[in-house]
């Protein structure tokens, strides 16, 4: 009985971490292609080859996520996906839309890549506003109310903004000379803007929410939730600080601002889950209510011990063999 209770929780957290490590690796890319000069196609390429390698597997953890999701939360994945079947729809446009454009833009003579270059940052801009919007549908409850359509509209700027930042970084620290320093003004930009929308957020959504109202007030846990903001700010502070100071001698710290943004969306998305656990439907369906039964969750168990390691381990050992500074993107 008592690991029937624990199981439900395991896939949470297993879901979890396939949602943050998907929104610090896509992230980045997504974040990259937002950026992408149109106006510079040495830059454009350069950017491109930053993320070349990575790319295409970092979606491998939201198809995970939404797997997760699907097998162990069947009837959380049917109320999601049945209010947020067109944004989702949309998304996956977007997702196809920068694969389209980034195998096209290596194949097309010199002076049409232009052309797929805007079709890449579009399908960025796409996939960003439709992730923000279901994670600001997600926070309101999926309520349909003018409020809750503003605020998802927000949200969707939000994450955009913040994609834009964690890419800005990753630039940082893969780049130099002009196309560094471009992404440092970046950053700083992005960064103040992801400032306010943190803020935004933490003052919003507990008025909007009387669960998190609730949870958020409640001594002594409104001492564990005053703490993540706090770090949050001081890092982004702190970071402010570094770029300010970057690029430095032999390059070195480059790594430091993107290292301060995962640390930043860690704590985050830590707080939007302690926001709402145990549901995962915010006020319907708890993870409980929502799971598949003990004996198939302990089937499908075995096999993502099986499944996630092997994808983390591939992860590790990609990042391993392409790290370094980018070198002049080549096409054979």
């Amino acid at each position: 009985m008592f690991a029937d209770y624990n199981l439900p929780i395991i896939f949470a957290g297993l879901m979890a971490l396939s949602v943050i490590v998907y929104a610090i690796l896509d992230g980045y890319d997504l974040g990259v292609g937002i950026l992408l000069p149109l106006e510079n196609d040495q830059q454009a390429d350069q950017m491109i080859a930053s993320i070349g390698p990575f790319w295409d597997a970092n979606e491998t953890w939201l198809v995970l996520a939404v797997g997760l999701l699907l097998i162990a939360f069947p009837t959380a994945h049917s109320a999601i996906l049945k209010t947020l079947y067109i944004p989702t729809a949309i998304m996956l446009i977007g997702l196809i839309l920068r694969g389209v454009a980034f195998d096209f833009r290596a194949k097309v003579a010199q002076v049409n890549k232009h052309r797929w270059n805007q079709v890449f940052k579009l399908g960025s801009f796409i996939a960003s506003l439709s992730q923000g919007y279901m994670l600001g549908s997600f926070v309101m409850g999926f309520e349909s109310s003018v409020a809750a359509y503003l605020f998802s509209a927000l949200s969707a700027l939000g994450v955009t903004c913040a994609y834009a930042l964690i890419g800005s970084t990753w630039l940082i620290l893969k780049t130099v000379d002009d196309l560094q320093l471009r992404a440092i003004k970046w950053a700083k930009l992005t960064g103040i803007i992801s400032f306010i929308g943190i803020l935004a957020v933490c003052v919003v959504n507990p008025l909007i929410n009387s669960f998190v109202f609730d949870r958020w007030t409640s001594a002594p846990l409104v001492y564990f939730v005053a703490f993540i903001p706090f770090v949050c700010f001081t890092l982004l502070t702190i970071g402010y600080l570094v770029l300010n100071r970057l690029p430095l001698e032999n390059d070195s710290a480059c790594w430091l601002p993107f290292l301060i943004t995962v640390i930043v969306y860690i704590f985050c998305f830590c707080g939007l889950a302690f926001s709402f656990y145990p549901y995962v439907v915010p006020g319907e369906l708890t993870i409980w209510q929502a799971a598949s039964a003990p004996e198939s969750l302990r089937f499908i168990l075995y096999g993502a011990l099986v499944v996630i390691p092997c994808i983390l381990a591939y992860t590790v050992f990609s990042y391993r063999i392409f790290w370094g500074k980018v070198e002049e993107l080549r096409y054979h």
